[in-house]
């Protein structure tokens, strides 16, 4: 007696056939989340990059505000000596925490430094002061218009390596979360404007 075996011939071709399109399926998907991964990561780079551009140029411009400044008021040497060396701390930090914590003392220093201004008519009235502090300002706006993006793009990058699947590949691929760039309060980052009397 004979017993018909339970799936014919034919049909482990088709078994095989979906196995094969389920394993495809998954490699597929592994480098499309593998790309994203990427991606995300060269975001964050890029990102990271304006950020830096952004706080070169507010360090190349700290000197001549300095100079504006001890023309003036030569004799603050300690607020401006102050400045100088929160911006020396801010030009060697590397990394975001560590770019963060720098920044904020140099503009804690840059807050005294343009409150001391207001002490001096003659410096508040200096067309070139004026320029650097409108300058810097406008520094300051770029350097959080590009922290934004930046935090958006970690956040979407952490959010991608902390979640399944993705964590799974990101684990493999040496994907690693990303630290934010936190500057303190929006209040302490303005730059104090001078009022002009000119009366």
């Amino acid at each position: 007696m004979c017993i018909a075996p339970l799936i014919a011939v034919g049909d482990w071709s088709w078994l095989a056939i979906g196995v094969a399109v389920a394993a495809a399926a998954a490699v597929f998907w592994t480098i499309a989340i593998y790309n994203n991964l990427v991606g995300l990561r060269v975001r964050c780079d890029n990102a990271w990059s304006d950020i830096d551009v952004q706080l070169k140029r507010r360090h190349d411009l700290i000197p001549n505000v300095v100079e504006a400044v001890k023309g003036y008021a030569g004799y603050e040497k300690g607020t401006l000596q102050a400045v100088v060396e929160a911006r020396s701390n801010a030009l060697k930090a590397t990394g975001p925490a560590a770019q963060a914590q720098a920044e904020n003392q140099l503009g804690s220093t840059l807050k005294s430094l343009f409150a001391l201004a207001e002490s001096y008519p003659q410096l508040r009235a200096s067309e070139q002061f004026t320029h650097l502090q409108q300058s810097l300002a406008g520094i300051e706006d770029a350097v959080q218009n590009s922290r934004r993006y930046y935090n958006a793009v970690v956040r979407d990058l952490n959010t991608a390596v902390a979640m399944f699947p993705g964590n799974i590949v990101a684990g493999y691929g040496g994907f690693r979360p990303r630290e934010f760039f936190e500057l303190s309060d929006a209040g302490d980052r303005d730059v104090p404007s001078v009022k002009m009397d000119l009366t």
